[in-house]
């Protein structure tokens, strides 16, 4: 299954109209939620941005502090991803550049494990929400109205039909939403 997790302002952004995102920051238990979703996924596709967001990970020894950093900096090092990048020659750690074109790079991590695949990074889970593979949308909305920047959802040509799975409330503030993409025969 192709999972879409994202923070999101109520409003629906993923970053502000200056690209800052520090509205999602997770609180402690919001985090322990996320650090069990990302332990249980077999890869991640992501995109430049991402990937240099996220690499802090694994080269940023103080994230370590506390013992739930340090278990999610070593399953985020562990977790083999897929990098798309018109400007990155090399990424490193547990990371490859795509070679292939997105369908195909989803298809491939997707067989190559028996767990979830997740997809990040706002452009690249548009050109995966416009060729309809993604299974699974997960959005931690935070309440802040950020009134524009990068949208969670692309614009689409028609409605996307979604099942509600589940939802979770953390700290009375951020609002978990879980919806499975729902296609019809």
């Amino acid at each position: 299954m192709l999972i879409y997790s994202m923070g999101v302002s109520a409003d629906g952004f993923i970053a502000d109209d200056e690209g800052g995102f520090a509205f999602t920051t997770p609180s402690d238990e919001q985090f322990r939620f996320q650090f069990a979703q990302t332990a249980e996924l077999g890869g991640y596709l992501m995109g430049r941005r991402l990937y240099e967001t996220m690499r802090v990970w694994e080269t940023d020894a103080s994230l370590r502090g506390t013992g739930i950093g340090a278990a999610f900096a070593d399953a985020w090092a562990a977790l083999p991803k897929v990098v798309f990048s018109r400007t990155l020659s090399a990424v490193e750690g547990n990371a490859r550049l795509a070679e292939a074109p997105l369908a195909d790079e989803i298809a491939a991590t997707v067989a190559a494990t028996g767990k979830d695949v997740s997809i990040g990074g706002a452009d690249l889970a548009a050109e995966a929400i416009a060729l309809d593979l993604v299974d699974e949308y997960r959005l931690f909305r935070h309440p802040v109205v950020v009134g524009g920047g990068t949208r969670y959802w692309p614009p689409l040509p028609a409605p996307l039909q979604l099942g509600l799975v589940g939802t979770r409330t953390f700290g009375g503030r951020v609002v978990y939403e879980q919806y499975r993409r729902l296609r019809y025969a």
